[in-house]
């Protein structure tokens, strides 16, 4: 094999992949507040799960499950309803605590996501995500699709390797701003950014958008 066959293709699907995930989305900002909290009894399974449902979807669409996804809009129709919902609930409450002080102190000192909550929520807003299936599953199906045999399963490689890195980095390289959000302020103005991205990203998708 040589580099043009095995490591270049990987590199490509690398590449495209972290385009489409290194964007301030809901799974972001959730991971990333949880890695700020600190507790790898809590991120290790949230980071797992954001990287493991990833290679899943981008699995599908290697093989060929886009094109199911695509012949049904009435069940993207569904996803899109409960997705706009659950976005729009988990950014009020995000609102909640950027004007609750008493939710915004640092790991070890006040309210903290437990793991089923944490569990349960990353599982909602990776799945109940209807771009996901639009992003992951139908336009990296495509372009992997656009693979020569030999290379395809170097790039699909590569497209996982992607979100195993990023979501790693993501959450357990956010603890290196703990001593910023040791001060409640911080936490308000992250909160108040979560707030706006649920609550937008969530009347986006119920506008159908």
């Amino acid at each position: 094999m040589t580099f043009s066959a095995t490591l270049l293709p990987a590199l490509l699907g690398l590449v495209t992949g972290l385009s489409l995930i290194i964007a301030i989305g809901a799974q972001n900002a959730f991971v990333l507040r949880l890695g700020i909290e600190g507790r790898t009894r809590i991120i290790a399974p949230v980071v797992a799960i954001c990287a493991l449902s990833d290679a899943a979807l981008i699995l599908a669409g290697v093989i060929g499950l886009g094109a199911i996804v695509e012949s049904a809009p009435v069940a993207l129709v569904i996803v899109r309803v409960l997705g706009a919902g659950f976005l729009i609930v988990y950014g009020l409450l995000a609102a909640r605590r950027a004007f609750r002080p008493a939710a915004l102190l640092t790991a070890g000192a006040g309210q903290q996501t437990g793991l089923r909550v944490a569990v349960t929520t990353v599982l909602a807003l990776t799945w109940l995500n209807p771009h996901v299936y639009l992003d992951t599953v139908l336009l990296l199906g495509a372009v992997a699709s656009q693979q020569d045999a030999a290379e395809r399963w170097w790039w699909t490689g590569g497209a996982v390797l992607a979100s195993f890195l990023w979501f790693g980095v993501l959450g357990f390289g956010a603890r290196l701003l703990r001593p910023l959000f040791a001060r409640p302020r911080a936490w308000r103005v992250l909160d108040a950014s979560i707030a706006v991205v649920m609550i937008a990203l969530g009347v986006r998708l119920a506008v159908g958008q």
